[in-house]
């Protein structure tokens, strides 16, 4: 791979929960500009991250209820999909590439061939869709059987962002129980109808339960960039907080979030 320009932006502060959606769009946008490959990492802390399908689940205020019964948030993101977990035990994960002729099964090739590089797949990491996880897709990423990872893209002018979530360490079960909940409530007796998944917390793990390992996000950090061309963080990465086009993205996610609270106020 071409050298890379890498942002570790690490645990993001509750207060600043919107950053890494509005960077990652930017990032892509300059990817795609400057034909600049790059790597960027992101945390935050106890959140159920929705994709817009979920805001459309018929009893929205219900699900968004059973959210606020656990000790996780709410964050609606600016993109489709169904909603993952994001904690302290899992790592999102973004290759930033120029789109160029990149079709987007290749773009989830190039992220399973890095990852095939390093000690998360020192067992043979299956590709394929997980259909009773949360946020099933056709490149789920699974290790003895059960879903460690799931991989989205989005694309940002001439840039892809090829996007995924690894659950590093933690109490998975119980994430699952907290999606699985969210969309029992939201569905009622549609749960696993619509496109929704019937999720099933038995059929996901983390790489420290797979392994049967003590692992930490920081050793996953250092496995990941060890087989590419990079020295250090990219400081000047950071003057894209200061842009106009970040201001929008961050605006428009703020907007985009209202329907939670609108929905969370009226019942």
């Amino acid at each position: 791979m071409d050298k890379l320009l890498f942002f570790d932006q690490g645990l993001v502060k509750p207060s600043e929960n919107f950053s890494p959606f509005a960077l990652t769009d930017v990032l892509t946008a300059f990817a795609g500009d400057q034909k600049q490959p790059i790597i960027h990492f992101w945390q935050l802390d106890k959140t159920l991250i929705l994709g817009m399908k979920d805001s459309r689940v018929p009893f929205l205020a219900d699900g968004l209820k059973s959210i606020q019964q656990t000790d996780y948030q709410a964050l609606l993101r600016n993109a489709g999909g169904l909603g993952v977990i994001s904690d302290l035990g899992i790592l999102n994960v973004s290759l930033i590439l120029p789109k160029g002729d990149l079709s987007i099964d290749q773009g989830y090739q190039k992220m399973i061939a890095w990852l095939e590089q390093t000690m998360i797949a020192k067992q043979p990491l299956i590709s394929g869709e997980v259909t009773d996880s949360y946020c099933p897709g056709k490149f789920d990423l699974s290790l003895a059987g059960k879903k460690i990872a799931g991989i989205a893209q989005r694309r940002v002018k001439d840039g892809v962002a090829i996007m995924m979530y690894l659950s590093v360490n933690g109490k998975q079960f119980e994430r699952g129980e907290i999606v699985r909940d969210f969309y029992l409530a939201g569905l009622k007796k549609d749960f696993g109808e619509h496109g929704y998944p019937p999720v099933n917390p038995n059929s996901m793990t983390t790489l420290a339960d797979a392994y049967q390992t003590n692992l930490s996000v920081e050793e996953i950090k250092a496995d990941l960039i060890a087989p590419l061309s990079i020295d250090h963080q990219t400081d000047f990465l950071e003057n894209f907080y200061h842009t106009e086009d970040y201001r929008k993205r961050i605006d428009s996610m703020i907007q985009r979030n209202q329907l939670l609270t609108e929905v969370t106020h009226e019942n």
